[in-house]
C-alpha cells in the first residue's frame, strides 16, 4: 500500500465532501440515527466544503491523503478560537481505510503543519462518546485538557472534550 499526502485542490473537494459523509456516518453510527445521515447526503457536505474552503483557504491548510491513487483520507486545521493554539479541524477517512496506517500518517503530518501557525499547542474537539476516536487521537499523545461543550452534529447535540497536543 502506498500513501501519499498533498495539500487539497478545488477539484478535490466534491470528493472530500462525500468521503467527510462516509467517516461520519461509519464512526458515528452508534450516536447518531442514520436518517439524519440520509437527509444530508454527500452532496451536501461537498456543498458545504466548497463554500467554507473559499471562505478560509488564506488560513486554513486542508490535506489528502491517497493511497495508490485513491483519496483515503483528509486533514483540515488552521488558527483556533483557543488562545496560544492552532486547531485540527478535521481528520476523516474513508471507513475501509481505518486502521490500515493512513490516519496516522495523516495526524503526524497535521502536528508538523499546526506548528507551522506558531502557536505553542495544538487543539481538537472529539465527541465524548467516540471511543475509537479518542483512543487514536491519545495513541498520538493527544491529551483531554480538561475543557468541554456540547455542539450539533446533524442537529444532535452532543458532548465534546477538547483535546491537546503541545507543538
Amino acid at each position: 500500500m502506498t500513501v501519499s499526502l498533498r495539500p487539497a485542490e478545488d477539484g478535490d473537494l466534491a470528493a472530500i465532501g462525500a468521503l467527510h459523509h462516509r467517516s461520519r456516518a461509519a464512526a458515528y453510527a452508534h450516536l447518531i440515527p442514520a436518517e439524519t445521515f440520509a437527509a444530508r447526503g454527500p452532496e451536501a457536505m461537498s456543498a458545504w466544503w466548497v463554500e467554507r474552503w473559499r471562505w478560509e483557504r488564506e488560513t486554513h491548510r486542508m490535506t489528502v491523503a491517497e493511497v495508490d491513487g485513491e483519496l483515503a483520507g483528509f486533514t483540515y486545521l488552521g488558527p483556533s478560537e483557543t488562545e496560544g493554539a492552532a486547531e485540527l479541524y478535521a481528520i476523516h477517512l474513508a471507513p475501509e481505510r481505518v486502521g490500515a496506517g493512513v490516519g496516522r500518517r495523516l495526524m503526524i503530518d497535521a502536528l508538523e503543519r499546526l506548528a507551522g501557525f506558531g502557536a505553542e499547542r495544538a487543539v481538537l474537539w472529539v465527541l465524548e462518546d467516540n471511543a475509537v476516536a479518542r483512543r487514536f487521537y491519545e495513541k498520538g499523545g493527544w491529551l483531554p485538557d480538561g475543557a468541554v461543550r456540547v455542539a450539533p452534529v446533524n442537529d444532535r447535540d452532543l458532548p465534546q472534550l477538547r483535546y491537546s497536543h503541545p507543538l
